[in-house]
Parts: C-alpha cells; sequence; structure tokens
C-alpha cells in the first residue's frame, strides 16, 4: 500500500469513528432521557468508540473500499432501544422518532461545528496560502485541515444518509413517527425486504444521496466562509 493510501485511509477512518460514535451516543442519550435505561445498562451511553465500534463495518469494510477506490460506506454497533420502556407523557412511536432522529441530528451539529473549526483554521492562516498548502500534503497543519474537512463532510454524509426511509436506518423511525397508525404495516413490509432495498440504495442511489450532501456543504460552506472540499481536494 502506497503511503499516500495510508495517509487518505487515517484522514478516512479516524473522522469516521468520531462520527458514528457520536451518532450511537445520542441515540442512547435521547433514549436514557426518555426512561430507557438499556444502552447505559451496556455501557453505550459513552463517547467513547470502543462501546460503539464493529469491526467489520467501522474498520474493515471502509478500508477495503478505500483501498479498492469503491464508493466506501460503514456503520457502528447499532444501540439497542426498549420503547416499552420509554416515560408515558410521550406516545411510544413519538419515542421512536425522537430516538431514531437524535442520532443524524447530532451529526449535522458535529459536521456544523467542525466546519466552523475549520474556518477559523483557514482565516487564521489565510485562505489562499491555506489551498497552496493543501496542494503540498505535507505538514501537521495541512493534517489537521483534512481530518477536520472529512468530519464535516462524513458527518453531513450520515446525516442525510441515515435519514432515508428505509430500515433499518433511521429515517423509517422517523417516518414512523409521522405515519397514522394505519399505515404502519407498510413499514412491515419494508422491513422484510430491507436488506433488498439497502443492496439498491447503495447501487444506484449515490447521485441521489450525493446532491442533497452537496447542497448542504455549499450551505455550510457559504455560511462559514470556506469551502470544506478545499480541505481534501485542495483547490
Amino acid at each position: 500500500m502506497k503511503p499516500f493510501d495510508i495517509m487518505q485511509i487515517i484522514y478516512v477512518i479516524i473522522p469516521m469513528i468520531l462520527s458514528l460514535s457520536v451518532h450511537e451516543y445520542f441515540h442512547a442519550f435521547v433514549a436514557h432521557k426518555l426512561g430507557d435505561d438499556t444502552a447505559a445498562r451496556q455501557g453505550r451511553l459513552t463517547l467513547n468508540p470502543l462501546a460503539h465500534i464493529d469491526p467489520i463495518g467501522t474498520l474493515i469494510i471502509p478500508i477495503v473500499g478505500l483501498s479498492s477506490g469503491v464508493p466506501f460506506f460503514g456503520w457502528a454497533k447499532p444501540v439497542p432501544i426498549t420503547p416499552l420502556q420509554f416515560t408515558r407523557k410521550l406516545r411510544m412511536k413519538t419515542g421512536v422518532l425522537l430516538t431514531s432522529i437524535a442520532g443524524p441530528l447530532s451529526n449535522l451539529l458535529f459536521g456544523l461545528l467542525t466546519a466552523v473549526a475549520l474556518s477559523i483554521v483557514a482565516h487564521s492562516i489565510g485562505p489562499a496560502k491555506l489551498i497552496e498548502m493543501l496542494g503540498s500534503s505535507k505538514g501537521l497543519t495541512v493534517a489537521l485541515v483534512r481530518l477536520l474537512g472529512w468530519t464535516a463532510m462524513i458527518n453531513i454524509g450520515l446525516f442525510v444518509f441515515n435519514l432515508l426511509p428505509i430500515p433499518p436506518l433511521d429515517g423509517s423511525g422517523v417516518l414512523a413517527g409521522f405515519l397514522p397508525d394505519r399505515y404502519h404495516h407498510y413499514l412491515d413490509i419494508m422491513a422484510k425486504y430491507s436488506f433488498v432495498l439497502f443492496i439498491v440504495v447503495l447501487l444506484v442511489g449515490g447521485e441521489f444521496i450525493g446532491y442533497p450532501v452537496m447542497w448542504i456543504v455549499r450551505g455550510i460552506s457559504s455560511l462559514v466562509g470556506f469551502p470544506i472540499w478545499y480541505a481534501f481536494y485542495g483547490g
């Protein structure tokens, strides 16, 4: 493996581990606030990545994808949720909605905060000078900027991807919270074919996912005053 490939893997895997850990933690956090301590009892109410890493989904598959040059994806160990333990102050499906959407929203917030940090670094150095530095692909500053850029992009990608209404993605729980009860059997039908639907999305849904991701990235870039994609394309 070439040194460049090794660095590319580092720039992606570290942000992915952090982003997935934040995602799963907030599922556990909201569930705990609603009265469900299942995740807490299993040691999942923590930001420690070791509690959330799935060796295959978080490490092996993303590394293989990056090494082979094909589009990559990854996942962490799902946080266990027991809706029957939710507070009776809310409808159960509302609790499911809140715990489901907590993960994607945490990624959107994490991505925004990372983009702000990237903007601060860029403007402290000077955007033009930083872009020139990125062309060399060397130095601690370049490494920091690339890590921030990938962290922002991966979090925004996770936000969009996980809101797809396909089981077992969070979007199915969000959709269940809004759908009238009489339509919930359609979600059960989708769940039976979730693996097939998931594969179809991975194979042909890249553009449909990519467009909203880039729309959000461009919006955040305009907000913070620095194009996020410069962090890993170098201009």
